[in-house]
């Protein structure tokens, strides 16, 4: 074992450690496991060779297939859109990673959404298939990685046969080859995905330090503390593997780039209590942006205006978005204090009076004073609320959200 990676396994007990005053590994796992899914960034820094991918086209954009890493011993190619908007000799702009979700593929609507706001952009499949089909059924190719959606009937596999350390690499891989373009500035790259997509957002963002800004929609860490976990996952101790290995609380406490988390309040996957651990693990500057009853898919996931908007911020220098600087209770109303550079124009406590399933839990939604001067906003908590928190609205409809709070005795 490297020197490296004797540091990392270190760096990951300590954590457990501290954590919980002691390593949380189960019987069966080994130092050997942790050692063996770090990886190779060396060499995954490299671009890997870029393959032509005929049979396939759409407006505006590029197919490619390009090499991922061997899977059970054979080589393997990662099906690929890719585009740059229209630039002048020598310009350079930044990229984005785009990471679809369960049952997707790469997506070409994708690309050209941030091809229009000026970005390079590759959206690639984790799964071992190419663009068309239907959800959860998209056609593998021949030489395909493993099979996705986390990969659960694979825990008796080596760590590198198993689908979340391919992915990850297919992630870190995009962002080797997109960097070698001469028209992408290699030091402006970020990573955004969706609901598992998501997930490998948090995970290559605790691993991969060249990236510069992440976006995970819905994805988090803590899937273990959702009571929905083990529905269809295989017996529990292959759940349990997976979760010390591949979860993203593993990994977030690496992720020290800025991050925006962008979820809604009955999410199914990822409830605002696992939300909430997981942005607090991650010590780089963070924002979010919660929604009530924001639906889950692909579609309301790669829409948010919120991403492009703090991928203006960092990458081209454009005003940033608002930004919580504080929330707290004074008797019986919740405040918040904020900065932005566009004016405020809305304020609102989200609150729900319920217990049990969170995506259960009704919300609803009232006016908070805005004191604009003052730079805070400010709302009695309702009678009977359990748990609450506020949305500022900037005048473009932009949204940036308080943790949620939940209230005392409940």
């Amino acid at each position: 074992m490297s020197k490296a990676s004797v540091l990392a396994v270190a760096a990951i007990v300590a954590l457990f450690v501290a954590d919980c005053g002691k390593p949380p590994l189960m019987p069966y796992q080994t130092m050997t496991d942790f050692s063996a899914a770090t990886w190779d960034l060396k060499a995954l820094s490299k671009p890997p060779r870029e393959y032509p991918a005929p049979g396939f086209s759409a407006p505006g954009v590029r197919a490619l297939f390009y090499d991922g890493l061997p899977w059970k011993g054979k080589p393997t190619r990662v099906f690929a859109w890719y585009a740059a908007p229209e630039l002048k000799a020598g310009e350079k702009v930044p990229a984005m990673i785009l990471v679809h979700g369960g049952g997707g593929t790469a997506f070409d609507d994708w690309v050209r959404l941030w091809t229009k706001r000026g970005y390079a952009a590759i959206s690639m499949d984790t799964c071992g298939c190419t663009a068309g089909g239907e959800h959860n059924k998209r056609p593998r190719h021949e030489m395909g990685g493993p099979p996705g959606w986390g990969g659960f009937d694979q825990m008796a596999d080596s760590v590198q046969d198993q689908w979340m350390y391919h992915a990850v690499a297919d992630c870190i891989l995009a962002a080797s080859l997109v960097s070698s373009y001469p028209e992408v500035d290699a030091g402006r790259i970020g990573i955004t995905g969706i609901s598992w997509g998501g997930i490998l957002t948090c995970v290559v963002a605790g691993v991969d330090t060249r990236l510069k800004f992440a976006a995970p929609v819905y994805g988090c860490g803590y899937l273990g503390d959702n009571p929905g976990w083990g529905k269809g996952r295989g017996p529990e101790a292959s759940r349990e593997r997976w979760l010390e290995l591949w979860d993203p609380s593993r990994y977030l406490p690496q992720a020290r780039l800025p991050m925006l988390w962008v979820d809604g309040t009955n999410d199914f996957a990822f409830p605002l209590p696992s939300l909430q651990k997981s942005y607090r693990l991650a010590p780089g500057p963070r924002a979010l942006a919660i929604r009530v009853r924001m639906v889950h898919g692909q579609g309301q996931g790669a829409a948010p205006e919120e991403i492009a908007a703090m991928a203006d911020n960092i990458f081209k220098g454009g005003p940033p978005p608002a930004k919580i600087t504080g929330q707290g209770v004074d008797g019986k109303a919740a405040w918040a204090a904020f900065t932005s550079a566009r004016p405020i124009a809305k304020a609102e406590l989200n609150y729900s009076c319920d217990k049990g399933a969170w995506k259960d839990r009704k919300w609803e939604t009232v006016a908070a004073e805005l004191d604009a001067a003052a730079k805070k906003a400010k709302a009695t908590i309702p009678d009977g609320a359990t748990q609450y928190y506020f949305n500022l609205l900037d005048e473009r409809g932009l949204v940036v959200s308080t943790e949620h709070v939940t209230c005392e005795g409940t």
